[in-house]
C-alpha cells in the first residue's frame, strides 16, 4: 500500500511539473499571449503611455532645440567641460556632437524625436 502512495505521489510531481514547464517554455502559448500572428505581430511590441495615458506615437516630434537640450543635460551631468556641437536631422532622430574645448568630436548621439531616448552613435 504505502508503495502505491508514492508511485501516486511521484507520478502527480512529475505532471506538475511537466505542466509547469510546459506554460514556460515559449512556443504558441508566448505568442498568443503577446497577439503575435493576429495582426502580423503588431501587436507583439507593447505600446508605451505618457502621463496623459496617450501613446507615443501620438505625441508631436520633438523640435531641434528640445533635442539639444536633452543632450546638453546628459553631456553637462556627466562632463561639464564637453560642449554641444552641431545638432542635424538625421530623418527619425537628431544627430548631435560632443565636441571637446579644442572643438574635437568626441562622440555622436542620437536623440529619438518621439521618445526623446538618447542613442549612442559612435
Amino acid at each position: 500500500m504505502k508503495l502505491r502512495k508514492n508511485l501516486v505521489i511521484r507520478m502527480v510531481l512529475i505532471l506538475a511539473v511537466i505542466a509547469v514547464g510546459y506554460t514556460l517554455l515559449p512556443g504558441t502559448n508566448m505568442a498568443a499571449a503577446c497577439g503575435w500572428g493576429n495582426s502580423g505581430g503588431g501587436d507583439y511590441v507593447p505600446q508605451e503611455r505618457d502621463a496623459s495615458n496617450n501613446f507615443l506615437a501620438q505625441k508631436p516630434a520633438l523640435t531641434e532645440t528640445q533635442a539639444r537640450d536633452i543632450v546638453s543635460n546628459y553631456v553637462k551631468r556627466l562632463n561639464p567641460e564637453l560642449e554641444i556641437g552641431t545638432v542635424t536631422d538625421n530623418g527619425s532622430f537628431y544627430e548631435a556632437q560632443i565636441t571637446s574645448a579644442e572643438n574635437e568630436v568626441i562622440q555622436l548621439l542620437g536623440v529619438d524625436k518621439q521618445s526623446g531616448r538618447l542613442i549612442v552613435l559612435k
